[in-house]
């Protein structure tokens, strides 16, 4: 290729290589003629040479050589050359770089030229790449060319002052007067630049955001122009004029009226013109539309305007533009909490949008239809969203489940309503569900006395039909080993269906051999057959033969719990009753919803009888879970918690049998704590930690209260070098925030792994909380610190914050 080949040549034959170690030749080939012509003094090519040079930059290749040749474009008197100048400047250097700082001087030059477009090719240049330095040298010069006569010069130099104003925000003060000047241009080029300047000061200083508030009245009469005005070629876009001008003034009100009642007051009139006024049937009137109703919903409107805004927001669901679509369900996300009762109006139509194709749209639908359970419809929209939650994508099915049970236990209109909606649940998306909804669903149930039946009934008729759900196989058990013995009578509320005792065993034997039940579900099968042992009475012996048969079991876990209860059979039958009698009704202290992910709560002491005096606690050397029963000889005595009472009705004497129930077994502690299927206590298994009437739970200290968001530690030691600490959120406002995250540091002598948290929705007014287990172990037993990064979004906006923890036990 000749070195003097044009442009075009140049991108035809870059173009015509089949492969990209030809395009590479080629430019290599072409930047060393560059090269050589930038060298010589006297070159008549140089804007020629530059002009490819910046071709090549575009492709991604290196050009950084032609940065020098730039600075000497930009300084000849030739105005091809500045121009081609300036515009590598803007590519090839930016403000880290020592060479912009040669241009300064000219660009000063060039902006006291007598020529405007060369004054305009030194503002794009400063406004493209002027670091802080060059802005405050420039300034003035900037603030001279806003008084100009040439309203070519003044729009651009409006738009330069917007970059100087925000790279120093200490210069907007001398911009300030000026700018409101600017506003009684004709140009519209002029009043865009003077708007975007205005909403730039008032962004960076609360006295400009004051001052600018008297412009209010300047703003509505070139809005009423815009809007009124006939066509103008000009500014036409589709019928709509300078549609650019008028979302650029909307966004400006929508900062001036923002808490201000008197400036709300003066634009109403105008916001009405243009909601009523504008042309919705096509995108440019549906972008000042949408302008609209954000600058109406975020000042202080009317309420009867308000309406209209969001009437405005449902006529955009309906629009064929799935774009359109969501950023309608976006707006009416923030908006539901305040003007609920008129985003009601439009449920039909977002229930609708759960049906599109497009995932976004989906997804944005499924959080509002959320949002708008109440009291009064939660039996209509449940009903969608079961509709919804057994032909959803994957991805959307724990979301889904989640919302449904913490939309159930606020607004459930009886308790009957709320297990059937639960257990649809389960039985669509068991697999999907989140951990802590077992344990809610039995302690739901527990509370529930007068439906024990009923639901017994219809669980053992779910496990029969399916065992592939793991978590309503884990509640079937669990009630099938409380209240099996109702399952031989019958149930009104059901079709009659005969059910013999071996049929029960037939159920819970299927699902101790399945293949589908993890090991946490067969712990649940195996303690609801030795619990039968005292509900049925002419099995006992298949019982006893079942529950032998896991004394071998290779599951660690499963084998102690077969060993336990043989020895229950062969040396304690007589306290069997009483160590197999049902669990008594858990005591609800606050909010538990099933899509929370809310940590354990405290559970009321049960009252001794009358002459019942404490037991003793055992030793803590002896740990073994069902001593649990005595205290909390499963827990590090370390944790300094205290034992809870025992269960009525557990005679004294039993506690020296129970002592020596596994003498002989020589069992090791098991100094691990049971995941959130298995506890502790396998008589309550299922059942949260302090749902339990034996556990315990260690008090939980505030670390973190901010805008609504409080986030609580509590401390479990579990050995010399190893403590585990439990995060709990909560969130006390009325909007609920989503993708709440916890991120934590710590020294690098300290070891940290972070579990999964149970859940990223802190739903509104606390209705729900998020816990998160930190694992930390010190072997140098240093100093404890721990650094945590809380971070969510609520109402479109993201929020971070960061703190540091001090004080551990």
């Amino acid at each position: 290729m000749s070195p003097s080949v044009p442009l075009q040549e140049m991108i035809r034959a870059i173009r015509s290589a089949k492969t990209q170690c030809e395009e590479r030749g080629v430019i290599q080939r072409e930047c060393a003629a560059i090269r050589a012509q930038f060298r010589q003094s006297d070159n008549g090519s140089r804007s020629h040479n530059l002009a490819k040079l910046l071709y090549v930059h575009m492709l991604g290749y290196p050009a950084h050589f032609g940065q020098m040749e730039c600075v000497r474009m930009i300084a000849s008197p030739r105005y091809s050359e500045k121009r081609i100048g300036y515009l590598g400047a803007m590519m090839l250097l930016d403000e880290k770089q020592d060479a912009s700082v040669l241009i300064t001087n000219s660009i000063k030059n060039d902006l006291f030229h007598s020529n405007q477009y060369v004054q305009s090719l030194a503002l794009c240049t400063l406004a493209c790449m002027g670091s802080s330095e060059m802005c405050r040298d420039l300034a003035p010069e900037i603030e001279r060319l806003l008084r100009a006569s040439s309203s070519y010069v003044k729009k651009k130099a409006a738009l330069c002052a917007v970059h100087i104003v925000r790279k120093v925000p200490d210069l907007g003060e001398l911009f300030a007067s000026v700018a409101r000047s600017l506003l009684t241009e004709k140009n519209h080029g002029v009043l865009h630049g003077a708007v975007v300047l205005i909403t730039e000061l008032c962004g960076q200083n609360p006295e400009a955001l004051a001052r600018f508030r008297k412009a209010v009245p300047d703003l509505i009469q070139i809005m009423k122009s815009l809007v009124v005005s006939g066509y103008s070629p000009e500014h036409d876009v589709s019928g709509v004029s300078d549609p650019f001008l008028q979302v650029r003034i909307l966004r400006l009100l929508r900062i001036l009226g923002h808490n201000d009642e008197t400036a709300s007051d003066t634009m109403n009139d105008l916001l009405a013109q243009v909601a009523t006024n504008t042309d919705s049937t096509k995108t440019v009137g549906n972008a000042v539309l949408y302008e609209t109703v954000l600058t109406i919903l975020d000042i202080r409107s009317e309420s009867g305007l308000r309406v209209l805004a969001v009437n405005i927001l449902g006529r955009f669901l309906l629009n064929n533009d799935r774009n359109i679509r969501y950023i309608a369900m976006t707006s009416l996300q923030k908006i539901v909490g305040t003007d609920h009762n008129a985003v009601q109006r439009h449920r039909g139509t977002i229930v609708d949008c759960l049906k599109d194709q497009d995932a976004s749209v989906k997804r944005r639908a499924l959080d509002l239809s959320l949002a708008l359970v109440s009291a009064s419809n939660v039996r209509s929209m449940m009903k969608e969203l079961l509709t919804f939650l057994s032909t959803c994508p994957p991805d959307l099915r724990a979301q889904t489940a989640s919302g449904i049970f913490n939309a159930a236990e606020r607004y459930a209109p009886s308790q009957r309503w709320h297990i059937d909606t639960i257990l649809h649940v389960l039985t669509t998306a068991g697999g999907d569900v989140r951990d802590e909804t077992v344990p809610n669903l039995i302690q739901l149930i527990t509370n529930a006395s007068e439906l024990h039946r009923y639901t017994v009934h219809k669980l053992y008729r779910a496990l029969v039909a399916d065992i592939s759900q793991q978590s309503l196989v884990q509640v079937a058990c669990w009630c099938i080993g409380e209240y099996g013995d109702l399952l031989t009578g019958p149930c009104q509320e059901m079709e009659p269906a005969q059910v013999s005792e071996n049929d029960i065993l037939d159920a819970l034997e299927t699902v101790l051999q399945s293949h589908m039940s993890s090991p946490a579900t067969r712990g649940f099968a195996l303690t609801a057959t030795m619990k039968l042992s005292t509900r049925i009475t002419d099995n006992v012996d298949r019982i006893r033969s079942i529950v032998s048969i896991y004394g071998s079991c290779i599951d660690v876990e499963l084998q102690q719990r077969a060993v336990e209860y043989n020895a229950l059979f062969k040396k304690y039958d007589h306290m069997r009753a009483a160590v197999l009698e049902r669990m008594p009704v858990i005591e609800k202290t606050q909010s538990n919803g099933g899509s929370s992910g809310e940590s354990a709560k405290d559970s009321q002491p049960v009252k001794l009888k009358p002459g019942e005096s404490q037991p003793p606690q055992p030793p803590a050397s002896q740990v073994c879970d069902l001593l649990d029963l005595l205290g909390d000889s499963g827990l590090n005595q370390q944790s300094g918690l205290a034992a809870p009472a025992l269960v009525p009705g557990t005679a004294n004497t039993a506690g020296g049998e129970l002592l020596d129930l596994l003498g002989g077994l020589e069992l090791e502690p098991t100094p691990a704590a049971p995941d959130a299927h298995t506890h502790t206590c396998f008589f309550c298994v299922g059942v949260e930690p302090t749902g339990c009437v034996w556990a315990t739970a260690a008090a939980a200290l505030p670390v973190y209260d901010k805008d609504g968001v409080t986030l609580t530690m509590s401390c479990d030691k579990q050995s010399e070098a190893g403590l585990t600490v439990t995060l709990t959120a909560s969130n006390s406002t009325e909007a609920d925030i989503s993708s709440f995250m916890l991120q934590a540091a710590v020294p690098k002598s300290v070891q940290l792994h972070m579990r999964a948290p149970s859940g990223d929705v802190l739903p509104a007014r606390g209705a729900a909380a998020v816990s998160q287990m930190v694992v930390l172990n010190n072997p140098n037993k240093v100093n404890l610190k721990m650094r945590v990064r809380i971070s969510y979004s609520r109402n479109g906006s993201a929020f971070q914050d960061m703190i540091q923890i001090d004080s551990f036990p």
